[in-house]
Order: C-alpha cells, then structure tokens, then sequence
C-alpha cells in the first residue's frame, strides 16, 4: 500500500489538532477533515479557553499529566513566537479562589503551570468571602483564532477539507482507510455512543480592557478570563441541556456573580451573549477499534468525551492519537490472514 487515506471527522480543537498531528508524525498518509461544522461554529468558538485541567475520573493522573504538559508545551513554544498574535495564544496571570480549603491544596498540574504558589493573606484580601486560593501563570487559547490557524497549517501540510455531514463511519469505507472519530457531541449518531451528552456552557463576552488578571472561583462555575480583545465571563453546567440560545436570566446572573468577584465589571460594555455544548461522558474515549462488515475491515481511531477540559490537554490527546493511528498504519500494511476452508 503506498499511501494511507486518512479521514478525520470532525473540526473543533480536537479534529484539527489531531489532523495536524497526524500529517506531522505519521508519514505516507493523506488527510481529509470531514465536518458539517467549521470554525466560527464550533463549539471549540465558544470555548473560554484556559489551560486549567478538568479532572478525569478514568484517566490515571500520570497520563493526564502528560496530556496536559504536551499541550501546555506545545502552546508556550507558540506563545514565545512570532506566530502568537494570529494563533490567538497567550499568557496570562491571575488566581483561582475557594471559599473554604480544597482537600488537594497543590493540584497535579502545578508544576506544569508558571510560578504557583498559594496566594498571601494580602491577595485574599480582594476577595473577602474566600479563604484560600492559588496563583500562576497559565495560558489562553482563543479558538476563532486558534482554529484558523490550525486549519492554514493542516491545509499547508497536503491536508483537504470538506464540509458534509457523516451519519454512519461505513459510508467513508472505502475511499479512506482509516477514520479518526473527533466528532464530539456528533459522536451519539455517528457511532451510537449514547453515553456521550451535552454540558451546556452559557458565557459572556465584554469589553473591559483594565482587567488584566485572570479570577476562577474554585468551583469552576464563575469565572473572568481576560483575553486579546475581550473579557470572557461565566458559567452555567447545565447537563443534558441542548438549548443554543441564551437565556437573559442567566446572562444576569452570571454578570452578578463576576461583578461580585470584581466589581469594576459594572462598568463593562458590549455585552455580547454565546452559548456552546460540551461533549461530556462518563470517561473520555481515545482508543482505536477495527470495524468488519462480511470481508471488509476499517480501522478507527476514537478521540471524543473532553467535555470542558478539551483544550487544555488537547494536543496531548492529539499526539496519543496519532501514535495509534501510526498502529494502525501498520496493521494495515500487514497481508489480511486468509481463512481456510
């Protein structure tokens, strides 16, 4: 076999990064992204982007560190390039604070992250209803930049891109060898995992350009992310939630609970709601099957269920990815055992 048709279905953080990962460290393979849905309509859009960690039950620690310290390398080299203001990566400082003190003062990923240290009495000060928190350096990825960016590079790199929708991973047999499953919520139809569902996340966007440090609440539901251009407010989690319109109310109430993190937010402008759908299940899938129907096999690699921690370990998934559709190349190029009769 000489080259390897590789299709990847699905185009937000994952689908690209994957497709970039894989025509960097897999040779003798041509990639199509295959997605109904392209940037700025993503969820990956939506997303606040910051490299804070959602834990994963399911995933032992050590390997979602590693996740997490390949995607936090592979951004901090784009952060410290000439490439940072068109990818839409940067640092940014500030403090995640808990009202009362987390069982876990000092999270797996603080030495992955810049300069953590537990916050003074001093720094507590500014938030006087909580009595604990944590400050560092982290990063911000900001997807309607990030997601070109991808794209140009993949695009670059051979790689094709069609916008079609897909519902059943045979109809891509047999003009690709191999398919990479980064289709998200998309993942209930397209391989009838209905253990994947959606986590409502509702966000604000204003300007309010004084704001220059970062504020988590502990609990991840309240949260000011200082980007290029505008401040992202939030959150809801609302599971199983598939409404993509805002709602006023909660809009309300997620400007209250910021401005009363930090106040100079009253004065904030331009308001502008946004709305997107995590991926959640009970744990991520990243692991390659091969499907056979009668005499006829096709190899694929699954890489879904992030839900709000996507882009933080994303091109740590991305590289994992690759490596097993690198398996999969050579299973491939393997002679198919004949049965004997």
């Amino acid at each position: 076999m000489e080259t390897v048709r590789v299709s990847v279905v699905g185009a937000g953080v994952m689908g690209l990064s994957t497709a970039l990962c894989i025509s960097k460290l897999v040779p003798g393979c041509s990639i199509t992204i295959i997605s109904d849905k392209f940037t700025p309509h993503t969820t990956s859009d939506v997303a606040a982007g910051m490299l804070i960690p959602h834990t994963y039950p399911d995933i032992p620690i050590p390997k979602q560190k590693q996740w997490y310290r390949e995607t936090f390398d592979h951004l901090f080299g784009i952060a410290n390039s000439a490439e940072a203001g068109d990818a839409g990566v940067h640092l940014v400082s500030g403090w995640q604070i808990f009202r009362n003190v987390p069982a876990e003062e000092v999270p797996f990923w603080a030495d992955v992250v810049l300069g953590f240290r537990k916050m003074s009495e001093s720094e507590l000060k500014k938030f006087p209803q909580h009595v604990f928190g944590q400050a560092f350096t982290t990063l911000k990825c900001e997807g309607p930049a990030y997601l070109p960016w991808l794209e140009k590079r993949i695009r670059e790199s051979g790689g094709l891109v069609l916008i079609q929708q897909i519902e059943d991973l045979w109809e891509l047999h047999p003009a690709f060898d191999i398919v990479v499953n980064c289709a998200g919520l998309g993942s209930r139809q397209l391989v009838g995992d209905w253990q994947v569902f959606p986590v409502r996340g509702q966000v604000l966007q204003v300007q309010a350009p004084w704001v220059k440090h970062f504020v988590r609440d502990g609990s991840g539901l309240t949260y000011i992310y200082p980007g290029v251009s505008t401040i992202t407010l939030g959150g809801t989690r609302q599971k199983g939630d598939w409404n993509l319109y805002p709602d006023a109310e909660t809009s309300k109430a997620i400007l209250s609970r910021c401005c009363a993190l930090e106040p100079s937010l009253h004065a904030a402008r331009d308001i502008r709601e946004k709305v997107g759908l995590r991926p959640c299940r009970p744990g991520v899938r990243l692991r390659k099957e091969l499907l056979v129907q009668g005499d006829q096999r096709l190899f694929v690699v699954h890489n879904y269920g992030h839900g709000s921690g996507g882009i933080s370990v994303h091109w740590g998934c991305a590289l994992e990815t690759a490596r097993l559709v690198s398996e999969c190349v050579e299973a491939l190029r393997l002679p198919v055992p004949q049965s004997k009769l």
